[in-house]
């Protein structure tokens, strides 16, 4: 049973129990894809009905942004905590290491992938990045045989969203990968490219703000956090 929030249900999980799902999906028959949805998700899946049924059909739907943290305790129905997908990511990897699981990395401008590719397999001793792909491509196919070719288990899809959430869905039964999980920027984080918040804004909710003081012009961004939150204090009101 999952927990509605604005019309996106999350799973309630902990980072671990959130780990340890995506290590069982990844080792299953047949294809899965993983979500991480934050609070512009939720503003875009309620002005896209397509969208968010793509959210709602995912194998697993992680909270990402603390808004959606705030706007469940708001809604009176509380997640377990926030599971940033980066986090997820590597709780992934460290199983995958140890596990022979192969990962793809798709998304980035060129030559980011394979510089996280680099980063990772030196991070993660044993990790097998059996391919890369920059996210400006025109055509899918291509794309699709070079995953299926490579023998992916996993593929991580940086593609930003709604973008990556629909290609995993259009493409990812053809790969022949067993879990697809969308994480926007995350490579250029993995690769060194962007630099991630300190770990005192990550415990208090606040890597928001980090990217906000280094990157001003995303102010237009940030402003739907407190968006969501009137949304859910109006839905709580009227008993919804």
């Amino acid at each position: 049973m999952r927990t509605d929030v604005l019309g996106v249900g999350f799973d309630n999980l902990t980072l671990t129990e959130a780990a340890a799902t995506g290590a069982a999906l990844a080792d299953a028959d047949g294809f899965h894809y993983a979500v991480t949805p934050n609070p512009e998700f939720i503003l875009a899946a309620r002005k896209d009905p397509q969208f968010r049924q793509v959210l709602q059909q995912a194998h697993l739907v992680l909270p990402d942004g603390v808004g959606v943290i705030h706007s469940a305790k708001i809604l009176g129905r509380p997640l377990k905590g926030r599971v940033p997908g980066i986090e997820f990511a590597q709780a992934l990897m460290a199983w995958m290491a140890s596990h022979g699981k192969r990962l793809f990395l798709l998304g980035a401008k060129p030559g980011v992938a394979e510089l996280a590719a680099a980063r990772l397999k030196s991070a993660y001793p044993g990790l097998i990045v059996c391919g890369t792909h920059d996210g400006y491509f025109k055509e899918d196919g291509p794309v699709v045989e070079e995953i299926r070719a490579a023998a992916a288990d996993v593929v991580f899809v940086c593609l930003g969203a709604p973008k990556q959430e629909f290609w995993m869905v259009k493409n990812g039964p053809a790969t022949g990968a067993h879990l697809m999980v969308g994480l926007g920027g995350s490579l250029d984080v993995f690769a060194g490219v962007v630099e991630r918040a300190p770990k005192a804004f990550q415990k208090l909710g606040l890597e928001w703000l980090h990217r906000l003081m280094k990157e001003p012009k995303r102010i237009g961004r940030m402003a739907k956090l407190p968006l969501v939150l009137w949304y859910a204090a109006g839905a709580r009101i009227r008993g919804k």
